[in-house]
């Protein structure tokens, strides 16, 4: 029987702002994807972090690569003093939206996201050979400051055994009304996007090792 008096999830406060993401365009044609380019105004984001080996063949039950995933799916990795996810949990993975509370210095900023291209192949060819893969992306949603979209993915090369996690992104400044918040993301947003990559790769390292050294 559940508590009555038990406080509720951090997620169910939003639970009047995830229902209205569930019907929040995308703020982009990602249909385009093709000619998202640095010439046409785009940047293209790449980052890995190499993750604990294991054996070579599919993944083990309580290795690196499974504990990536439980991390990835949980969206525990990004720096919580930078970026929190809510969503109900109850939702399927393919059919997530979620509210991301964005913080910078005594701001507090919150955007939609929607979950897509749910990847989850037994054996993907890959530029070592044959690999293992299990990853999401999102797109940003109307309202967001940035438009495009990212994609995190847990990679293990099935011959060396090999373990990392990558970040791929395409994205664009969005329309921002606000002039103070513009000027802000004009300054800073570049440096947020790049710290965002670099502390959550380091994270991910981080709670996959702690999942590893539990008995």
């Amino acid at each position: 029987m559940s508590n009555p008096t038990a406080a509720p999830s951090a997620w169910e406060r939003f639970r009047a702002r995830l229902a209205e993401y569930a019907h929040t365009p995308v703020n982009y044609d990602y249909a385009a994807q093709t000619e998202y380019t640095p010439a046409t105004g785009w940047r293209l984001d790449h980052y890995a972090v190499a993750l604990p080996a294991e054996a070579p063949g599919a993944p083990a039950p309580a290795g690196a690569f499974a504990a990536a995933q439980d991390v990835l799916r949980r969206y525990a990795f990004p720096p919580p003093n930078l970026i929190t996810g809510y969503f109900d949990p109850s939702q399927p993975l393919e059919k997530r939206v979620m509210v991301l509370r964005a913080h910078f210095l005594v701001f507090n900023f919150y955007f939609g996201v929607r979950v897509v291209d749910v990847v989850d192949e037994a054996s993907q060819q890959g530029p070592g050979g044959p690999e293992r893969v299990w990853g999401y992306g999102y797109r940003t949603l109307e309202g967001h400051f940035e438009r495009g979209q990212i994609n995190f993915s847990v990679h293990k090369n099935l011959a060396t055994g090999a373990v990392d996690f990558r970040i791929n992104a395409a994205s664009q400044p969005g329309h921002i009304r606000n002039p103070f918040y513009w000027l802000g993301f004009k300054l800073f947003g570049r440096m947020l996007q790049r710290r965002f990559a670099h502390e959550s790769l380091a994270r991910m390292r981080l709670l996959v090792d702690e999942a590893l050294a539990r008995p």
